[in-house]
């Protein structure tokens, strides 16, 4: 019987998840290990599979340099509200909210937004005009 080696574009379909094989595999992330597990379920670090940055002598004469330069000035956030504080009104950065999204995916998707509204536009004149006409029906009856 003749074995075969499945193809490199057949491998990406037949990758090793831990659903296709029993208890006790771990893939990982690509971190790389650091340790080990024991018998009793606690991790045991090997410090020399540990990572450390050396930081260079003399820092500031160092030659290569960072992505950020450190004289940037800090950037102001966003989203921002102002409190009241001792008779003085701050402006302090606020979190990110449901109302922020809803602007934020109508200024993306804005056909989509005018079609809906155009749409409901179109049904509140159709509930008004049968309510004219249910109105009408009712004054005729009489």
């Amino acid at each position: 019987m003749a074995m075969f080696k499945p193809s490199q574009p057949m491998m990406a379909r037949l990758r090793l998840t831990t659903k296709q094989v029993n208890g006790g595999y771990y893939k990982g992330n690509r971190t790389g290990s650091m340790g080990y597990f024991a018998k009793n379920g606690s991790y045991v670090i090997n410090w020399k599979k540990v990572r450390t940055y050396v930081v260079p002598e003399n820092l500031a004469d160092f030659k290569l340099t960072p992505f950020v330069t450190k004289r940037m000035a800090p950037t102001k956030g966003k989203y921002t509200r102002e409190i009241e504080k001792n008779g003085r009104t701050v402006i302090v950065e606020r979190a990110f909210g449901a109302k922020d999204y809803l602007d934020m995916w109508a200024s993306d998707n804005g056909q989509e937004v005018l079609e809906q509204e155009r749409l409901e536009q179109e049904s509140a004149a159709s509930e008004a005009a049968s309510q004219q006409e249910s109105a009408a029906s009712e004054v005729a009856s009489r």
